[in-house]
């Protein structure tokens, strides 16, 4: 592909997929290896990407941006809705978290620090919107990064304590040896051992 030549849209669209569902940010080089494609292609879909999402030629700027960030590209909620996200995330604070919630809370305190993919395994779903309202009720926090694959890792906060009535984490009750390792990842069903009951959350 000459200088001129604008980016298919298949690789635009692939490009985009990509970036939608990665927990971290990703370089030019591992996304045109992972597609077979040359890197500076990759670079000219991804400012295109960028531009398009900007509301370049007459479009109309959407709620997300696609930057570099951490040596990588990663797309970001529009830092100018932030008020309005936030509002959205932490409404209705005060009620009673899902049962998916309190699942993948129990799977980040006995298996912290832990990373969104490991969590999703053992759930056997995708846990993404769960993490963010956590993260935004602060019962997690980012804690780094995993050294082989760069995902971020979470461990719970001195909130999860105060609102599991625990006082330290090493009182949490003994259920650890129930949640499924290695090979049985994908196995849901002992997932759901952090019960309202065990975890002492009810309101938060």
């Amino acid at each position: 592909m000459t200088d001129t030549e604008q980016p298919s849209a298949e690789l635009l669209t692939a490009l985009e997929a990509i970036l939608m569902v990665t927990d971290r940010s990703v370089g030019a080089g591992e996304l045109a290896e992972g597609l077979g494609v040359e890197e500076d292609e990759v670079v000219r879909a991804l400012e295109e990407l960028a531009a398009d999402f900007d509301g370049a030629h007459g479009g109309r700027p959407r709620g997300f941006r696609l930057t570099r960030s951490a040596g990588g590209w990663r797309i970001f909620s529009r830092p100018e809705q932030h008020d309005v996200v936030a509002t959205f995330l932490t409404a209705g604070q005060s009620a009673k978290l899902s049962q998916a919630a309190l699942e993948t809370l129990a799977i980040i305190a006995y298996r912290q620090p832990v990373t969104r993919a490991r969590v999703s395994a053992i759930r056997g779903v995708n846990v993404d919107g769960v993490v963010r309202t956590l993260l935004m009720r602060g019962l997690i926090v980012e804690a780094g990064t995993e050294e082989l694959t760069g995902a971020v890792r979470f461990v719970t906060t001195p909130a999860f304590l105060e609102a599991a009535g625990l006082g330290r984490i090493e009182d949490l009750p003994d259920i650890a040896p129930f949640l499924p390792d290695g090979d049985e990842a994908n196995r849901t069903g002992e997932a759901g051992a952090g019960s309202e009951g065990e975890l002492g959350i009810i309101d938060v």
